[in-house]
């Protein structure tokens, strides 16, 4: 799929927490209308750089921008309304329930003059039938399980209805038919509703399937970027995760498919 500019960049970043460098000189420019996947080992700053992105996190040095701006000085409230963000763990208030918290979602749009509207209603009512989780609408949120919050939150993140939609690791906690559901969900988003969509993946085959545009980082910095069927191959797996593979075509997809090595070929290619 080809995709036109990019509404959200970042240039020459430099990404720490307290004295600890993430990254250095990083530089990643988003597409339009694209389900970009990032991806790369453990501590390798991606969600770092999704927080960066998403304005959660300041450069220590480099600059993100937003539709050509730096994304430091546009209003917080102007920010929601075009980005929206699901963290990798987030905690609900309290004895709130399912439908409360997708109303959250709606913040952004409303102000002095607009308050809760018909349109708010509609709006969360479709995300959480978007996400399957209408029939625990009145459930607390803190009784729910582990995959039933992810899909809450998702809801949440749909609720405020975003043209950018950042995603850290969502899967995480899900069964594999949940993990898929919900990357389908994704997938129809950005196909029918236009919304670029970044997400942090663990899972490489996952992130082959459904990204349109795939970031695949190591050691704070980009090692390789662009469509899936352009760049995953046995080299590029074994650069960035250290892991001997083998890449063959998807039967269902068409889509690249990463292989391991058994056990013996990979003992056998450590040691060579």
């Amino acid at each position: 799929m080809e995709h036109g500019g990019s509404r959200l960049s970042g240039s020459e970043l430099t990404l720490r927490y307290e004295q600890r460098t993430i990254a250095e000189g990083l530089t990643v420019a988003i597409p339009d209308q694209s389900f970009t996947v990032v991806v790369g080992p453990n501590a390798c700053g991606k969600s770092t750089l999704l927080r960066a992105l998403s304005r959660t996190l300041r450069p220590a040095a480099g600059s993100v921008l937003l539709d050509g701006r730096d994304i430091t000085g546009i209003p917080a409230k102007q920010v929601a309304r075009t980005l929206g963000l699901l963290p990798q763990s987030s905690v609900a208030p309290e004895g709130i329930t399912v439908c409360e918290l997708v109303a959250r979602g709606r913040y952004p749009h409303q102000g002095l003059l607009r308050q809760w509207s018909p349109e708010d209603e509609r709006v969360v009512e479709e995300s959480m039938a978007a996400t399957g989780v209408a029939e625990l609408a009145d459930r607390m949120v803190d009784e729910l399980s582990g995959g039933q919050r992810q899909r809450v939150w998702i809801a949440m993140a749909l609720a405020q209805e975003t043209p950018l939609l950042l995603l850290d690791e969502p899967t995480t906690y899900l069964d594999i038919a949940h993990q898929i559901e919900i990357l389908d969900l994704c997938a129809r988003l950005h196909e029918e509703q236009g919304r670029t969509l970044v997400a942090v993946l663990h899972d490489l085959n996952h992130a082959a399937r459904y990204a349109t545009h795939l970031i695949a980082m190591r050691d704070g910095r980009v090692v390789a970027a662009g469509a899936p069927k352009d760049i995953v191959t046995a080299e590029l797996v074994q650069e960035v995760f250290r892991l001997p593979c083998r890449v063959i075509e998807d039967p269902e997809t068409g889509t690249p498919l990463v292989v391991p090595a058994a056990r013996q070929r990979a003992v056998a290619t450590a040691r060579a």
